[in-house]
């Protein structure tokens, strides 16, 4: 049976809603977009019409109406009074979102039950055009990575495989043999989203730069770094507000962020040192790993994995339910993880062979008084109790 993630049921849903507003199915690479409408589109019952601007010129705008007037001929030749009209990788056509707003907008003045369904990348989607010419017209579905308990279910990934490996399901295939594992990660997943979806699409001066940053930062999941000395690593020339403006990048595109210091104030937020995390623990492991084998035997290493690993859980829980994430630190007292929802705050201290406890938990606590605060690992709630879990039934919830 083919496993069917929880967006597939929400689109399902919407789509047998009266026509309200565009559909937009938006996510990384490779955490099966194309796959998720091939199965919607296969259990409705409504004519669908699917296209793919995957290899379409770039310029060629005019693509969209053509598609688009294709599905407007077709209802009309056999009288069909509903249907949905598919585009995928629609981001690569310039322009798009200024003819999906006209042509979207002439079926609603001429009352044509065209459902529309879009779907891209995060960051392109977000940045060209859904913000600005289709403000009002749309609704998001986001497709994070593959969470420990998806894997699990779809594939049978053990927890300590989904916190080496990561959840990208289509390199599952290849985790037994680590070389061929990491040069499809690199190659396949990593080299295209860089390359395609970030360096050709954004304003990137030094793309050399923006590589190096990518790969230091994979390297230093979980830890903090910062952004001068991370300059000092890098070979190419360049200044903090570069690396920070490429890092927003790269956080954009769900690859790499820098979470800021958790404070009462915006401003000392921004000023902080980066708290650097991966959104999905196959790329720490891609630049940093030297095999499954050597580093599951090691505490201090295996610690950091499972850190960053309950790290890429709060993150895309963070995104998919309109939280902020931060770390607390205060000289030598820290906390993992500050994950905030509506003025509620939850602290989490991850308690793995990295490192025992500190007293930056009763600290953060005294101080702060968040709603909750949970230590997960030894002595705590187990990781994989964690990584299964709900997170937001430990912050106040309806």
């Amino acid at each position: 049976m083919e496993y069917k993630r929880k967006q597939y049921y929400t689109l399902v849903e919407r789509i047998g809603e009266p026509r309200l507003r565009i559909q937009v199915l938006m996510g990384p690479r490779q955490v099966g977009k194309s796959t998720l409408i091939d199965q919607v589109l296969a259990d409705i019952d409504i004519p669908y019409f699917l296209y793919n601007a995957d290899g379409v010129n770039v310029d060629d705008s005019d693509w969209i109406s053509r598609s688009w007037q294709v599905a407007r001929n077709s209802m009309e030749l056999n009288q069909t009074k509903e249907a949905i009209l598919v585009i995928d990788e629609i981001q690569k056509i310039n322009n798009w979102s200024e003819i999906v707003k006209r042509e979207w907008d002439i079926d609603t003045r001429n009352k044509l039950n065209l459902k529309v369904v879009l779907l891209g990348s995060s960051r392109l989607m977000l940045r060209k055009g859904l913000t600005e010419s289709l403000a009002g017209r749309f609704e998001l579905i986001r497709m994070g990575h593959w969470s420990y308990t998806e894997m699990n279910e779809a594939f049978g990934v053990t927890l300590d495989e989904w916190i080496y490996y990561g959840g990208y399901p289509g390199a599952q295939y290849y985790t037994k043999n680590f070389t061929r594992w990491r040069k499809y990660i690199k190659e396949s997943l990593i080299g295209p989203a860089i390359e395609k979806d970030v360096i050709l699409t954004t304003n990137i001066y030094k793309p050399a730069l923006m590589k190096q940053l990518f790969e230091l930062g994979c390297s230093y999941s979980s830890e903090l770094l910062s952004l001068t000395k991370i300059l000092g690593q890098l070979q190419d020339a360049g200044n903090v507000t570069t690396l920070s403006f490429y890092l927003s990048i790269l956080d954009e595109s769900n690859l790499l962020t820098g979470l800021y210091k958790y404070a009462n104030d915006e401003a000392r937020k921004r000023q902080s040192i980066p708290k650097l995390q991966v959104y999905n623990n196959a790329l720490m492991t891609a630049y940093k790993g030297r095999g499954y084998e050597k580093d599951r035997l090691d505490p201090q290493v295996w610690g950091r994995w499972v850190e960053s690993a309950v790290g890429c859980h709060l993150l895309n829980a963070a995104i998919e339910n309109d939280c902020n994430l931060y770390y607390w630190r205060d000289k030598n007292d820290e906390v993992d993880y500050i994950l905030e929802h509506q003025g509620a705050i939850l602290a989490i201290e991850v308690k793995s062979g990295r490192r025992g406890m500190n007293s930056g938990l009763p600290r953060f606590c005294e101080r702060y008084r968040p709603f909750n605060s949970i230590v997960v690992g030894t002595d705590g709630i187990s990781i994989e109790e964690f990584l299964k879990s709900d997170i937001m039934r430990l912050l106040p919830h309806e």
